[in-house]
């Protein structure tokens, strides 16, 4: 059951990121992204609630790995207006945002693998880190504009891919 609930709420989250910022992408690209992001979170739906899978771990998680969770979601929430104070009034870069908010969220995936002894947790957070880089990287030798929507629509892609894969059933040993 924990697969599919963190699957449900990675695949949101990654919509979120691609129905957000689809809209800054060039010309021609928005909407076809946007209905590949659909898609891509009707697999989640299928693999998280409409196809049977095993759900015979549920085992409720151990304290320790809770505490870890809230507070990485607490420490995330609360870097989110901070970075972006920062990057606003003191950088003078408002349009690196994005690529900070990404970044953090990558961060934030990090101590719950770790928690929760999940590989595939930590492979998610690299995979957003990365992700932020990159964005940063173009926007600052780009400019804003695209560089940054495509930041947030990658990084919706990651985390619908991710939860897509993490709520797929798992294969009795035969």
């Amino acid at each position: 059951m924990r697969t599919a609930l963190g699957s449900l709420v990675g695949g949101l989250g990654g919509l979120a990121f691609v129905l957000g910022n689809a809209g800054g992408l060039p010309p021609g690209w928005p909407w076809p992204v946007r209905a590949l992001g659909l898609l891509a979170f009707a697999a989640v739906l299928w693999f998280a609630v409409v196809r049977v899978w095993d759900v015979r771990d549920t085992t409720p998680p151990a304290l320790a790995a809770l505490r870890t969770y809230g507070l990485s979601v607490v420490i995330m929430l609360l870097l989110f207006p901070v970075g972006s104070l920062v990057l606003r009034q003191v950088v003078g870069r408002p349009e690196l945002t994005l690529p900070w908010v990404v970044l953090v969220v990558g961060l934030h995936f990090l101590p719950m693998a770790w928690a929760f002894r999940a590989p595939v947790l930590r492979a998610v957070g690299l995979g957003l880190v990365a992700v932020a880089v990159l964005g940063a990287v173009l926007v600052l030798a780009v400019g804003p504009g695209w560089p940054v929507a495509a930041t947030g629509v990658a990084a919706g892609a990651v985390l619908l891919a991710a939860a897509s894969a993490g709520a797929r059933p798992r294969r009795s040993p035969g």
